[in-house]
């Protein structure tokens, strides 16, 4: 029964990055005027994607905070998420599918400085993950020791990835599969049984 609970979790968490980085490989490497209707609609399809990408943080942390450091951490890492999802969502949004829809039209001079507003707000959403990671595996540390700390590894080094790999290939969907990594390792950590420490 634990192992199907353990196969479920694991999907359930993995399953935003993996679509991700399935993604990333059909994601056109330039805007063009001959990409730019794949790059729009690939970023419309995608925008109810990114924000699943804190399952992975928000799932081992499922229920009320107590009062106390965990707790306090706890609420942490969920902001961080919340900053995630919306700054990450702003940044598919203009610099995904309005930069797309403008070089589609033939509108010339926008793309750029869309570019430029999609970074910031992109860069600010991985800041705000990172920081819900660091939270997210300091809870998970004081609960289950270090078991979790391959996880974490891995999941800070997918942040720092992040930063400016989106999901083009090849380093965004190897980062897309960083988190799929981490997340699973966490899984596996926090639902191994306690007499296994």
């Amino acid at each position: 029964m634990r192992s199907l609970r353990a196969l479920r979790t694991t999907a359930l968490v993995t399953a935003a990055p993996l679509l991700l980085a399935v993604a990333g490989l059909v994601h056109p490497r330039h805007l063009t005027a001959a990409t730019a209707g794949d790059w729009a609609g690939l970023h419309i399809a995608l925008l109810p994607v990114f924000p699943f990408l804190v399952l992975g943080l928000i799932v081992p942390l499922w229920g009320r905070p107590r009062r106390d450091a965990e707790g306090a951490l706890t609420v942490l890492a969920w902001a961080g998420c919340l900053g995630y999802a919306a700054y990450y969502s702003g940044l598919d949004a203009v610099a995904g599918i309005s930069a797309g829809t403008v070089v589609d039209h033939g509108v010339h001079g926008a793309a750029g400085r869309l570019f430029a507003v999609g970074d910031d707000l992109g860069r600010t959403g991985v800041y705000a993950l990172a920081v819900a990671g660091v939270a997210t595996c300091a809870v998970l540390y004081r609960r289950h020791g270090v078991r979790v700390l391959p996880g974490a590894v891995v999941l800070l080094a997918a942040c720092w990835s992040f930063v400016d790999s989106h999901i083009f290939w090849p380093r965004g969907v190897l980062t897309m599969l960083g988190f799929a990594t981490a997340f699973a390792l966490l899984t596996v950590a926090t639902l191994r049984r306690e007499g296994g420490r």
